[in-house]
């Protein structure tokens, strides 16, 4: 007899003359080396990267976008036995998965929200595989350079517009404040005085008294 160790993080299935006979956990295990065939599956949490796809938006712009979908092994014996290359059955169910949602949304709703896409059709279609799609998400959109551009100038365009606006806020609060100051003057002349004394009192300021403007106020 010889003997098997199998880590944490795989499942081994063992095979007597051909046929799966048992799955093997964690541990140490002992087998016949003449007639038993192993097979190892990780069962760790696994990275897919979708690469750019050429894709037609609702409103038929064309795009590309990429996403990456984390997975893992549910069913080492399923994952084994179900088909021959498991991992590429996910991959093209991811590329049909984004193509279907770029291909239902228009461009606009596309870059306000892109981030998750629906996993549900992806997880129907790979779980009889053993195989658990855990997220889904878009990566990358990449839009066509004139595309860019125009979308650069809409922002630029939109931040001046803001910038405008506060500065014609700006100036409206420094005209009421004028004109609520003027408004003060005009009914309480005493404390242009007291205002003129105040600026006087700073050290760093000239105060210039023309006597004929006194006389005009003593007349």
């Amino acid at each position: 007899m010889a003997k098997i160790t199998v880590m944490e993080w795989q499942r081994v299935l063992a095979f007597h003359d051909g046929r799966f006979e048992r799955l093997l956990g964690p541990g140490r295990h002992r087998y016949n080396p003449r007639r038993t065939t192993h097979v190892t599956v990780d069962v760790r949490p696994q990275l897919l990267h979708v690469p750019g796809q050429e894709v037609l938006t609702r409103d038929g712009v064309s795009i590309r976008v990429s996403a990456t979908a984390s997975w893992l092994v549910s069913d080492p014996v399923a994952y084994t036995n179900k088909a021959a290359k498991p991992a590429q059955v996910l991959y093209a169910a991811l590329q049909e998965g984004l193509r279907a949602k770029v291909g239902q949304v228009d461009l606009e709703s596309l870059i306000s929200d892109r981030a998750t896409l629906d996993v549900e059709p992806v997880r129907a279609e790979v779980a009889p595989l053993g195989i658990e799609v855990t997220d889904f998400r878009m990566r990358d959109l990449m839009l066509p350079g004139e595309l860019r551009r125009a979308a650069m100038d809409a922002v630029v365009a939109r931040e001046r517009g803001k910038a405008v606006l506060e500065e014609a806020r700006a100036e409206a609060a420094a005209l009421r404040s004028l004109a609520n100051t003027a408004r003060l003057l005009e009914e309480h002349p005493a404390l242009l005085q007291l205002r003129t004394l105040q600026v006087a009192a700073e050290r760093s300021t000239t105060l210039v008294i023309d006597p004929r403007v006194q006389r005009s106020a003593a007349e």
